[in-house]
């Protein structure tokens, strides 16, 4: 009987060991949320809602077509931007990853270019640009000449373009299945010829695998990313702005309030050929209360779900619904609105095409749009 008790108590020791992550990780885990937390809350008050919005768009037609559901999937280049702490999934000698995509009907061009090498074992770097701008806008400021007569030919045109430049560190832990990561960022920002803007910012990420299990944690802009904007603008310009009751932009800086970004996800292995991840992210922001599905005074939460299912390693289809958020309409009445998103990928070798349909964050079913993203291994030659 004391051997029976001693025997099941031992089963029970390590059922609840395969079942529950390390103890050292989720004190780690804890510790990254609350600073994360507390470094949000410190400029709340201060600080506007929205800012370099443009790296919260996405990178890779994979993560896109799951909905962005992904920090606890990426394991590839695009790691860097997702999660630098998946970058320790990178194979081969160096990877190349490159995506375009076009939103409101080609108006706004978003590029993506991305290098991530092994340095040995334990540690990958890799390498980030991203850039989202409209090109050939027309300034109308000399449209009219000084008799006071409209002429077209005075019409010029200029570009507004933000960017990004990453460059992104993961290393493995003593810990078994734990990897963390780190990308420091430099952001430039222009408009034209009027004004100009310099960041910079740090984000921070962890992953832990455990059996079939995989969690993840991003703190993005954990430091907060600081913008100083300076302005140029010459008479002629600030005349106009005055004439039509424009503001006149002054130098200032912007800051962007760190979010918090927590992933689960589950593979799943059937009918020999066959496997599915299921995964969920929750993207948590702590200034103010936001439409999101999840808001309170203090914080507000934006789930996402996204399914990847492939055959044989070679052939995908991926599913993804995010931006759930209640609408009011005309009638005062509330209803939940949801953006689903899907893809297809193709793994040959060393190359993978993935592709998505996939919506910049409105409900508006014209603002779809279609999405490639490439990704390449290179060897080594064997001697």
């Amino acid at each position: 009987m004391i051997e029976a008790t001693r025997s099941y108590k031992l089963r029970l020791f390590n059922s609840k060991k395969m079942m529950f992550p390390n103890v050292k990780v989720l004190r780690i885990l804890i510790l990254f949320c609350t600073i994360s937390g507390i470094g949000s809350l410190s400029f709340a008050q201060d600080a506007p809602k929205y800012s370099n919005e443009f790296l919260a768009v996405g990178v890779g037609a994979r993560a896109l077509g799951m909905g962005n559901a992904f920090t606890a999937v990426t394991n590839d280049v695009t790691s860097g931007y997702w999660n630098p702490a998946g970058l320790l999934g990178v194979k081969g000698d160096l990877q190349i990853g490159a995506m375009h995509s076009e939103y409101f009907a080609g108006i706004a061009k978003y590029d993506y270019i991305g290098v991530a090498k092994p340095i040995d074992s334990l540690s990958t770097i890799s390498f980030s640009f991203i850039r989202f701008g409209i090109d050939n806008i027309p300034n109308t400021i000399d449209l009219i000449d000084p008799s006071g007569n409209i002429d077209y030919d005075r019409i010029t045109s200029f570009s507004t373009a933000d960017h990004a430049f990453l460059i992104s560190y993961a290393r493995k832990l003593r810990i078994p299945g734990l990897q963390v990561g780190g990308s420091a960022k430099v952001i430039y920002r222009r408009v034209g010829g009027f004004g100009k803007a310099w960041g910079f910012g740090l984000d921070a990420g962890l992953q832990y695998q455990r059996n079939q299990w995989r969690i993840s944690a991003v703190a993005r802009d954990v430091t907060s990313t600081f913008n100083a904007w300076s302005y140029s603008l010459d008479e002629r310009t600030v005349e106009v702005f005055q004439q039509t009751n424009n503001d006149i932009p002054v130098n200032s800086v912007e800051l962007t309030l760190p979010r918090l970004m927590l992933g689960v996800a589950r593979e799943f292995k059937f009918a020999k050929k066959f496997d599915l991840i299921v995964a969920l992210d929750l993207e948590n922001t702590f200034d103010g209360k936001r439409n999101t599905l999840i808001k309170t005074s203090t914080f507000s939460t934006d789930p996402r779900v996204g399914l990847e299912l492939g055959y044989a390693g070679v052939v995908y289809v991926r599913t993804g619904i995010s931006n759930m958020q209640y609408i009011t309409d005309v009638n005062d009445k509330r209803n939940l609105s949801v953006q689903p998103n899907i893809g297809l990928g193709l793994k040959i070798k060393s190359f993978t095409l993935d592709y998505a349909l996939s919506n910049i964050g409105s409900g508006g079913a014209s603002l779809y749009s279609n999405i490639f993203s490439l990704k390449f291994d290179l060897f080594k030659k064997s001697s």
